[in-house]
């Protein structure tokens, strides 16, 4: 006889379905694992032994043979350890064999029986709401699987004692309820800022229009408290955008206790970070920094003490949107359409540029150490601005300085100008004038003839390619919207064109 239990296995945030086949049969004792399983899912036949011995469950004294089906397909983790376990209890009959037929089952088992949490719970739901299935889960993420649907049947188990209770009707396991991680109370606000004019508005223009920024200034002038404050001001994920993000976070194992949340991720990694944990990849191609910053916020303070390779290796997801993890024997794709913060001193001793401070190495010690950040890099960068040193009189008399809230107002209303707009031309509400392709930021930002004419001498005179024409375009578009203006102006460009001169100069020295 061969009982069957359908299972997912991950292929970046999609869940492939798999069919785990149990046959109980005459032979040498023992478990038998086939279907390209890795180390983890070998091991899963002690782990299932020990469970069911826990259970009170004695293994036959026959051969057990279990292939995971399709048998060409890679198997990774320790999620097989439920069905495995749960094919073998309908082999020994200890679960009707009918009952599991419409469920997907995952789980990791303990040695004493207990179901323990497993990671892409949330994407293995969907896959099985489209599937017209009901799931199986460990009762800590049972949370994160009732976000899939309202209506799918769910069954959330602390052990394999409770499962099989469950369905031979002596305990009833209630469905679980969604779960959303609060919001933290003592979020840091930009009024807590003091000085920083400059750097506040192009805070708000990158919120405003998901544009990448980058900071130059001293130590201690502010550049990280400016980053951190930048979630205040960001509007929370919509239903859309919040599955896409859980999702991802699902696979990466960092959905504590099932609990979903509609703030937008903010990463903010080493510099000693690896262009694996930065982009994605490792021995089962996980999502990296990038992805995990997917709808949210890369922040990478001191930027040029990033490995170039590293730094180069984002190019790609900047431009694209998502991050391509290639593997001899497969290619994986996880989102990542993010926002990069970046911040750095101007040179090496952190002082160039400062009045009486002369540095001992000279012009040489700032383009030694900008030249570490590519040309092509920055050129991807639409804001660049220089946060100067605070002065005493900021620190001692600050002015009143505008709360995060009053900020959060002016992005939201710019953001729902650009969902107006791009529903319009048929892209998703999400778009934001940063995703705006090239051959359409001309129609939705057009400029009159002043405008025009402003935007052809400085193009003639800063030698802008023309990815830096179309982002200057953008970031109009952007301050357009902060302004509830239709069309973009010559104001607008001027701002525009203002944050870039500031970066030309780093790409000369780069």
């Amino acid at each position: 006889m061969v009982s069957r239990v359908k299972t997912v296995a991950f292929h970046g945030i999609e869940a492939v379905p798999v069919d785990v086949q149990v046959m109980v049969a005459p032979g040498k004792v023992g478990i038998q694992i086939v279907g390209l399983p890795d180390k983890a899912v070998a091991e899963s036949r002690e782990r299932v032994q020990a469970a069911l011995h826990a259970s009170g469950l004695s293994m036959p004294p026959k051969k057990v043979t279990v292939n995971l089906a399709p048998a060409d397909l890679p198997k990774e983790g320790s999620h097989y350890d439920l069905p495995i376990a749960l094919g073998l209890m309908v082999a020994l009959g200890a679960v009707p064999s009918d009952t599991l037929a419409g469920y997907c089952v995952l789980g990791e088992l303990s040695l004493d029986g207990m179901i323990t949490p497993v990671a892409g719970v949330l994407p293995a739901a969907m896959r099985a709401n489209t599937l017209e299935m009901g799931l199986i889960c460990p009762a800590k993420c049972g949370p994160e699987a009732a976000w899939a649907s309202a209506d799918m049947p769910i069954v959330a188990a602390r052990s394999l004692i409770q499962i099989a209770n469950h369905f031979r009707g002596t305990q009833v396991i209630a469905r679980p309820e969604p779960a959303i991680r609060s919001a933290p109370a003592n979020l840091a606000d930009l009024a807590e800022i003091k000085g920083q004019i400059v750097a506040k508005r192009a805070l708000e223009i990158s919120a405003a229009g998901g544009h990448n920024l980058l900071m130059v200034g001293p130590p201690g002038s502010g550049k990280s408290m400016l980053a951190q404050r930048l979630a205040s001001i960001l509007p929370p994920l919509a239903p859309r955008e919040l599955l896409e993000v859980s999702m991802i976070a699902s696979i990466a194992g960092e959905l504590s206790g099932g609990k979903l949340s509609d703030r937008r991720p903010f990463r903010s990694p080493h510099h000693s970070a690896s262009m694996a944990a930065m982009v994605g990849g490792g021995l089962r191609a996980r999502p990296g920094e990038v992805s995990l910053a997917h709808r949210g916020v890369l922040f990478l303070d001191e930027l040029p003490e990033f490995s170039p390779i590293v730094l180069d290796s984002l190019r790609q997801p900047l431009e694209g949107g998502e991050s391509v993890i290639a593997r001899a024997n497969h290619r994986v794709t996880y989102p990542a359409k993010f926002q990069l913060i970046a911040a750095m001193n101007p040179c090496r001793c952190g002082m160039a540029g400062e009045p009486g401070y002369r540095c001992p190495r000279g012009a040489r010690c700032a383009g030694e150490y900008q030249s570490r950040i590519s040309g092509p890099l920055l050129d991807r960068i639409d804001l660049r601005v220089e946060v100067p040193a605070v002065t005493a009189s900021d620190l001692i008399r600050p002015a009143p300085a505008e709360a995060s809230a009053a900020v959060l107002a002016r992005v939201v209303a710019a953001r729902s100008r650009q969902a107006d707009r791009f529903a319009a031309l048929g892209l998703p509400a999400e778009t934001l004038n940063a995703h705006c392709a090239a051959s359409m930021i001309e129609t939705v930002a057009s400029v009159d003839r002043p405008g025009t004419q402003l935007l052809h001498d400085a193009a003639e005179q800063m030698k802008f390619s023309a990815r830096a024409y179309h982002r200057i375009l953008k970031v109009a578009r952007t301050l357009a919207d902060l302004d509830q203006a239709d069309s973009v102006q010559r104001v607008h460009l001027a701002e525009a064109i203002s944050y870039r001169i500031a970066g030309e100069r780093l790409a000369a020295a780069a």
